[in-house]
Parts: C-alpha cells; structure tokens; sequence
C-alpha cells in the first residue's frame, strides 16, 4: 500500500497590509506576521526570491519562525526565466542556490521557474534549462516546477521533457493565461488566481469541495500536493486557504474515501 503524499495548503507571501486587520489581528507586529500566518495554513510560496537574492540569514529566521511542519516554496530567480538564451543561465542558477535556501531544512518545499507570458516553447532551449536544474544541493533533494503561459507550450514534446527530467508544470487557474493539467512528476503544485472578492472565502464553497477533493484523491496515490491561492481578490486568499484546510481536515476525519469529482464550471482546470 502507497503512504499517502503530504498536502500543502497556503498564500503567496505573508507581507500584505490589506491583511492586517483582517487575517492579522488589529495591533499585530508585523515582525510577527509570518508566525501568525504560518499556524493557520500549511504552505506559504515567497514571491521576494523572485526579484533578488536572500542570504542564508535570512532562511534561518524564516525556519525558525514557522512551525515544524510548515513548508515554503518559492520562486525561482527572474534572471534565470527572463533571459532569451535559457542555456546560458547557469551563472544565476549557481548564485540563487547558493544564496541559502537549504537553512531552510525539511521546510524547503518546491522551487516554482515562471516564465513570461512572451516566452515560446523552443524545445532544444528548454531542454538545455532542464538540464542545469539540480536535484540535490548538499545533501537535500530539490523539486522544480515550471510555470508556462504561452500556448505553444502545448506540445507533447514539452511534457515529455518534464516527465523525463522529474518537473513538475504548475497547474494554474488563471483565465488571463492558458492552464495546462498535465502531472508530469511525483507531486502537484497548484496556484489559483481566481479569488472573488464578492466571495467571502475567495472560491465559491462548490470549487473549494472540488479541490479538496482532487487533492485527497492525489495524495491517495502517493502524490504530495501543494496548492496556493494567489492574487485575483488576495484579500481573500488567507480565508480561502482556510476553508481548503477545513474541507481536507473534515475528509481526513471522516475516513471517506470519494475519489476524483470531475471539474465543472468553477473550476477552469478541467481534466486534472
């Protein structure tokens, strides 16, 4: 029998002054924000990795501010993704991973490689980036995903290179841009950007069963998963990540096991 993959639910970044007041109580230090969020959800992606470099200092905080179970993934580093001759990225490959995202320990979870909207899909240039991602640095395993938003992505031949190279693509649910729902390695990394204002948790509660739902039937098969609500309405991404986690919490005590429901029409991913 599979041992049942782990499941990550959570928000992108925790700095978010629409937040206070709201998911963060009145009067809260911002200094300690990142303790408070990280004991209500289960996963936070760091968008701030994205811009610039850390420092090994600065992962440590982190570990040591969040509970023992928490994971935080995080992008990859932009002048890597932006660059038009992907091959030649391995100078900045070398400085993020350098940088100190390992301090992070058990707690480092996926690192998410997203590409500009512009970006095509040239088979021998992605297949040349694939290969200067590592899978190991110092001793600990390392997990990719690739965020793609052109639709020339839509060929077997990139997923083919995923799959061989153990990546996974992002299943994203973004009506800007066009999702893919292939699961091209061991885990599924979700980002949701459809939040509603107008919607007191994000997503209506028939998308939120949905998803837990899926990621149950996922995680059954061995797969961890990790979802994040990103962008659309944020304020409401910490109230969505909640009631996910409510939603699998309830799953789990009840020991049902219901399968994969079919995606409908609240959910833009249809066939994952």
């Amino acid at each position: 029998m599979k041992n049942s993959g782990a499941i990550r639910i959570g928000i992108g970044g925790w700095v978010f002054p629409p937040w206070r007041g709201s998911f963060y109580p009145a009067g809260l230090r911002q200094a300690d924000e990142l303790a408070h969020a990280s004991r209500r959800v289960t996963g936070i992606e760091i968008n701030g990795t994205f811009y610039r470099t850390q420092i090994p200092s600065t992962f440590r905080k982190w570990r040591d501010e969040t509970p023992d179970d928490f994971v935080f993934s995080m992008k990859g580093l932009r002048y890597v993704t932006q660059r038009a001759d992907l091959a030649a990225s391995g100078p900045s490959l070398e400085r993020f991973f350098a940088s100190g995202l390992t301090e992070l320990g058990d707690k480092l979870g996926p690192v998410l490689w997203q590409f500009a909207p512009f970006k095509q899909f040239d088979e021998a240039d992605f297949a040349a980036f694939l290969e200067l991602l590592p899978h190991e640095i110092a001793g600990r395993a390392i997990r990719h995903v690739v965020e793609v938003r052109h639709p020339s992505f839509r060929a077997p031949a990139f997923f083919d290179l995923l799959r061989g190279h153990r990546i996974a693509v992002a299943l994203v649910d973004d009506a800007k841009h066009p999702s893919f729902d292939e699961l091209t390695a061991d885990f599924a990394y979700l980002r949701l950007r459809c939040c509603a204002e107008d919607e007191p948790t994000g997503y209506p509660p028939a998308a939120l069963d949905h998803w837990a739902e899926q990621l149950g039937a996922w995680s059954a098969e061995g797969r961890d998963c990790f979802l994040y609500f990103i962008n659309g309405a944020k304020i409401r991404a910490p109230a969505a990540a909640q009631a996910l986690i409510e939603r699998l919490e309830a799953i789990t005590a009840s020991g049902a096991s219901r399968g994969v429901i079919c995606a409908d029409a609240t959910s833009p991913i249809g066939s994952v």
